[in-house]
């Protein structure tokens, strides 16, 4: 099924044109995250609506996105609140979803989105529009792990690639082909992502930098945006995978697990497992 709608996970902490980082390498108004979500979502005058869902500071996160969108000059930006499974089906968010250029998720835990945005109104009607219109849903930390069918939920960094320490569930089913981790070369989720990969070896593991996102456009063609890398898990030539025999707590073995390192600008087709890269003296879109 073609989607004509336009996902954008990032991975995290993304630049939001506070002040000048030394994380940061890129303009901010020309080529920072948000910059490219407003121009895919449209332009300055969009309708955004951030959804805060996944954070325990959710005023706190909406005033922060309110500030940064506002230093680029969007001038319709909304915050949804949305704390309970019955505020998803109030008549006045429900509206906002309906109208939206863009619906971003914020980062906090992938989980909270799941379990009260989920199987609701809101989550058919975006899932509903994603498919049959051209919108963009973007969202960053736990709103880019949100996204895929199989979704980590949580397991320990440093334990991973012992069975079991990863948990997995359903995520919202925006993406079919991926499983989505974040804040990936920052926390060392290597291990986490290789066992998710080993349990589901059907789909590709991407592991997405801080202040680094994709534009994916039919749920298959990916541009990787931001300041640093996307990491590619892809297990479709695996030699030898033993997830399946081993008991819970054990130690796993993978072979000819195929990994790509991917920067601003290169480019990455799901279906063929086809990498693009950039030419180094090539000039940002």
């Amino acid at each position: 099924m073609a989607f004509k709608g336009v996902l954008i996970p990032v991975g995290g902490n993304e630049d939001k044109g506070a002040g000048a980082a030394d994380d940061y390498s890129l303009d901010f108004v020309k080529d920072g995250i948000l910059s490219r979500i407003v121009r895919e979502s449209g332009g300055l005058d969009s309708k955004i609506k951030v959804i805060t869902t996944a954070s325990q500071i959710p005023v706190e996160v909406g005033e922060n996105y309110t500030k940064a969108f506002g230093r680029l000059g969007c001038t319709n930006v909304h915050i949804l609140d949305i704390r309970t499974r019955e505020d998803t089906e109030l008549a006045e968010n429900i509206q906002h979803i309906q109208e939206a250029d863009c619906i971003m998720m914020s980062g906090g835990d992938q989980s909270r989105i799941v379990d009260i945005i989920g199987s609701t109104s809101m989550h058919r009607l975006i899932k509903h529009r994603f498919q049959n219109e051209r919108i963009v849903i973007a969202g960053t930390s736990a709103g880019a792990m949100a996204m895929s069918n199989e979704m980590i939920s949580g397991g320990s960094s440093s334990e991973a690639l012992i069975k079991g320490s990863v948990r997995m569930r359903d995520g919202m089913n925006l993406i079919p082909g991926l499983i989505i981790d974040s804040h990936f070369i920052q926390r060392g989720r290597f291990g986490r992502l290789a066992e998710a990969v080993a349990r589901h070896s059907h789909l590709l593991g991407v592991g997405l930098a801080e202040d680094t996102g994709m534009i994916i456009e039919n749920c298959n063609h990916i541009k990787v945006i931001g300041s640093g890398m996307v990491i590619v898990f892809d297990p479709g030539s695996l030699s030898h995978n033993n997830v399946e025999i081993l008991p819970e707590g054990t130690p796993m073995t993978m072979t000819d697990l195929t990994v790509h390192v991917l920067a601003n600008g290169d480019s990455f087709v799901i279906d063929e497992r086809q990498v693009g890269v950039l030419p180094v003296d090539a000039e940002f879109e």
